[in-house]
């Protein structure tokens, strides 16, 4: 593990580990697992801590959903989600297979990538970067490795 995210447990699903220090520009996520054989949506979120009540901010959500072959991605800040988007130049995940996501915080965004291609950017909501400490997998998946 390069040591960016720490591992509590065994890659379980559902997930929640903490991102040592926090985010920073420069600073990259990966999530590399295999998509379930029938499955039907997962989601990787970015937080601000793993308060339930009330419920921490999150920076960035991604959920892929596979009935609509979408990769839908939002944030919620002080409990309001925010505007939904959606568009993606195409569906990366397959059933039964193998793949790697990277979210790379950038000043102004998260870069995200998957299979190594550049699918889409996500601007950040939540100012304080070192805030987003903690990421949580969960949804139909088996996960591989986080680093």
């Amino acid at each position: 593990m390069a040591g960016t995210v720490a591992e509590r447990d065994a890659l379980i699903v559902p997930f929640c580990g903490h991102i040592k220090g926090g985010m920073r520009p420069g600073k990259k996520i990966l999530v590399m697992g295999i998509v379930d054989l029938n499955p039907e949506s997962f989601g990787i979120s970015l937080t601000c801590g793993e308060s339930e009540d009330p419920p921490a901010d999150v920076a960035i959500e991604l959920k892929a959903v596979f009935t609509e072959r979408q990769f839908v991605r939002n944030s919620c800040v002080a409990g309001e989600w925010g505007e939904e988007q959606s568009s993606i130049p195409y569906f990366p995940f397959i059933p039964d297979q193998p793949f790697r996501v990277e979210i790379l915080c950038e000043h102004p965004r998260f870069r995200i990538f998957v299979d190594g291609h550049q699918l889409f950017d996500f601007y950040h909501r939540i100012e304080t970067l070192s805030a987003i400490d903690t990421i949580k997998i969960n949804g139909d998946l088996q996960l591989t490795k986080l680093g």
